[in-house]
């Protein structure tokens, strides 16, 4: 009964050392594989810093300018001036009470959809949309005089069909109604 106590007391000593021996090697990769790692970060730190220095050596503003000059004649490039930027009061805002134009009418001609809240306090004040007999009758004037009678003014070409109608873009240059 001894010796098998014994026996087992010394394969549970070999079973650990064996455990620490594994253990031991382990951990070594890992640190060697921290420091691996940690050097590779360096590196790439260093490979950063070098790139911001080319960058700065780039960017510098003379460098730039001669660059602008040389290449004027193609580019059109000119230096940035204050009041090459705009307001609020410069976007072109949607009309919140424009009808969807896909959508069927729902109410008489012409009548507008019920205010919608804003939060663009900058923004003009919308335009009333026009009276689809106001638009028919605008249509009927600009038609040629040797167009069909019977023909739609909407089918007739012309001049004005690359820019969008007055009522539906409310453009920097126009005052808004009051």
């Amino acid at each position: 009964m001894r010796a098998l106590m014994y026996l087992l007391t010394v394969l549970a000593v070999m079973g650990l050392a064996f455990w620490a021996y594994r253990e031991n090697y382990r951990t070594q990769a890992q640190i060697d594989e921290m420091r691996a790692v940690q050097d590779e970060i360096a590196r790439l730190r260093e490979d950063l810093g070098v790139l911001r220095a080319e960058w700065a050596y780039l960017n510098r503003p003379e460098r730039l300018r001669d660059l602008v000059d040389m290449n004027f004649d193609r580019l059109r490039l000119g230096p940035v001036q204050a009041n090459q930027f705009g307001g609020a009061r410069n976007v072109d805002y949607p009309d919140p009470n424009a009808a969807d134009p896909d959508a069927a009418p729902a109410g008489p001609a012409g009548a507008l959809l019920p205010p919608v809240p804003s939060n663009n306090r900058g923004a003009p004040k919308p335009r009333p949309l026009r009276a689809p007999s106001a638009a028919a009758d605008a249509a009927a004037e600009d038609a040629p005089a040797d167009a069909p009678a019977d023909a739609p003014a909407d089918a007739m070409p012309s001049e004005d069909d690359a820019e969008p109608p007055t009522d539906t873009a409310i453009t920097a240059t126009d005052a808004p109604p009051e």
